[in-house]
């Protein structure tokens, strides 16, 4: 049995359970499949507006960004994409941040989309960082929650036992995960690959090289709560890289602030998404003058 619960990774999929979300049955509501390098890829699409990309976490699916997506596509075009190997989408060769970044970018240029808002949860925080530096041409804003470029950004208990995250565990202990996910997978044989390509991806150090941090030139928004599963000293340090960032905690939150206080969060996604930043001139109060 493992011996710490991987907080940041499998919790999500039972808190929300313990809270319902929005009658429309987000992840399993008609939507459609596109194919990325031979991977079918499942999608659903909800409003009109400024297309925005919505990338759910690790072990998640679109139907965990439910109370997201039923408030922003009330202003924009929310593409909500199912990762490879998770929900209603096939699995990838191999699996890591940078080929989930890359397969949302070829996403952006088969549906010809123009620019693109961004918004990434927990490991789709961490895609969403990486998209955003690849495709300054197409990525106008991004916000990403509770995103790391590093693993040592991670409270340590919230990591630990990832070297025991593999398929004799799920079976034993995390059935609450792979029960439903093979009710959803098209690809029921292939779930024990997917879980040692996950534990991969989680288990390597190195998230979102610096460079890629400084490349990145659209308008971010680095979001977390208070009692996250980041150390706020790294939200910092990310926050300081970013050339054109903003960083907000929002008090008395965890990790799952998406069920906790979802009118609060998308409040600030929709300021973010919809507003400038108004930056106060410090030299009308004599400051650096």
């Amino acid at each position: 049995m493992m011996k710490t619960i991987i907080i940041s990774i499998l919790a999500v999929l039972w808190y929300s359970c313990c809270f319902p979300q929005d009658t429309v049955p987000y992840g399993s509501n008609n939507g459609k499949y596109i194919d990325i390098d031979g991977t079918q890829l499942y999608y659903e699409e909800y409003g009109q507006g400024t297309p925005l990309l919505a990338i759910h976490g690790g072990l998640s699916t679109i139907a965990d960004l439910g109370p997201v997506i039923a408030e922003l596509s009330k202003q924009y075009r929310v593409i909500a994409v199912d990762c490879p190997g998770q929900g209603r989408s096939e699995q990838a060769d191999s699996l890591s941040y940078q080929l989930l970044a890359d397969y949302f970018s070829k996403i952006i240029d088969q549906m010809k989309l123009d620019s693109v808002y961004v918004f990434g949860h927990s490991d789709g925080g961490n895609a969403a960082l990486l998209l955003a530096a690849d495709r300054p041409d197409k990525v106008k804003k991004t916000a990403a929650f509770a995103a790391a470029s590093h693993t040592s950004g991670y409270y340590p208990e919230a990591i630990a036992g990832l070297d025991q995250l593999n398929p004799e565990a799920f079976e034993k202990d995390f059935k609450w995960w792979l029960e439903p996910h093979l009710q959803r997978t098209p690809q029921k044989d292939q779930w024990k690959k997917f879980v040692r390509d996950f534990s991969a991806m989680c288990a390597t150090p190195l998230i979102i090289p610096d460079a890629k941090l400084r490349e990145v030139q659209s308008s971010v928004l680095i979001v977390q709560g208070d009692n996250d599963i980041v150390i706020p000293g790294h939200a910092l340090a990310l926050h300081q890289s970013i050339a054109n960032s903003q960083l907000c905690f929002v008090p008395a939150a965890s990790h799952f602030i998406l069920y906790e206080r979802p009118e609060l969060f998308n409040l600030i996604l929709i300021e973010f998404f919809n507003k400038e930043p108004q930056l106060f001139d410090w030299t009308q109060l004599g400051v650096g003058s």
